[in-house]
């Protein structure tokens, strides 16, 4: 049976608005929950509890629900609405649409950045050392969302961002929990800086290059860390 998530206190939607709007506001809300990992796989949204959470009726709620469901961040269930848990073969196949994807929108990314976007990109990689200085992978993980967001919004194609946007999404429940061990964050780190002198540089070649390097060791470091996981759990007494 899927966990009930923690109740998270939202701030009342905005009186007034239609119920598209206040559809839109959940749906915002809850994507940036899973993308932030607040919710894990197997934990239960109900649209009723989620309406009084964010004081507003049941439509609103639902439709935001079924809307993040229509896209695979949820999955129907006879009681409302599960976060997915992914198998390996899903994340594998996540990761291979991902590579076929981002090392070409990252090359755009780098042709169009302005003077901001690199700035805002340094400012994120500083902040992304600092947390893995201090060991904080929730700052690591808001410097890495910081990073992604920053050369995505320069990318100059709404559907590709849209669908790079999505698989990440898919996958990042998941691969949050491996940034609490400190060889994923180190690797993170190392993509971010590499990224991040090969944009500064504009040298799109460049940035194809670390982003298949960046992804390539991602996904190894993440089944490496499931594997310790699941041996770990497998020799834990009953």
């Amino acid at each position: 049976m899927g966990r009930k998530p923690p109740s998270h206190n939202p701030s009342p939607l905005s009186g007034g608005g239609t119920t598209a709007s206040l559809r839109a506001q959940i749906y915002t809300d809850v994507r940036g929950k899973l993308q932030r990992a607040e919710f894990r796989p197997g934990d239960r949204l109900v649209d009723t509890e989620l309406a009084t959470q964010y004081r507003t009726s049941r439509m609103p709620a639902r439709e935001a629900l079924m809307a993040l469901a229509s896209q695979g961040f949820l999955r129907p269930t006879t009681r409302g609405f599960a976060v997915p848990e992914l198998s390996s073969q899903d994340v594998r196949d996540i990761f291979a649409v991902r590579r076929l994807l981002e090392p070409e929108a990252a090359a755009a990314a780098a042709r169009n950045l302005d003077a901001d976007g690199l700035a805002a990109l340094i400012a994120a990689r500083d902040l992304a050392r600092e947390a893995v200085e201090t060991d904080a992978p929730e700052a690591l993980m808001e410097a890495n969302i910081a990073f992604r967001g920053t050369w995505l919004s320069a990318v100059g194609n709404r559907r590709l961002i849209d669908t790079i946007e999505s698989f990440r999404d898919h996958i990042q429940t998941v691969r949050i929990a491996t940034l609490h061990n400190a060889g994923t964050r180190v690797i993170v780190l190392t993509g971010i800086e590499a990224l991040s002198s090969a944009f500064v540089s504009r040298d799109e070649e460049a940035v194809r290059r670390e982003m298949r390097a960046f992804m390539a060791a991602a996904e190894a470091e993440f089944f490496a860390a499931v594997s310790v996981e699941e041996a770990d759990r497998d020799a834990s007494p009953a």
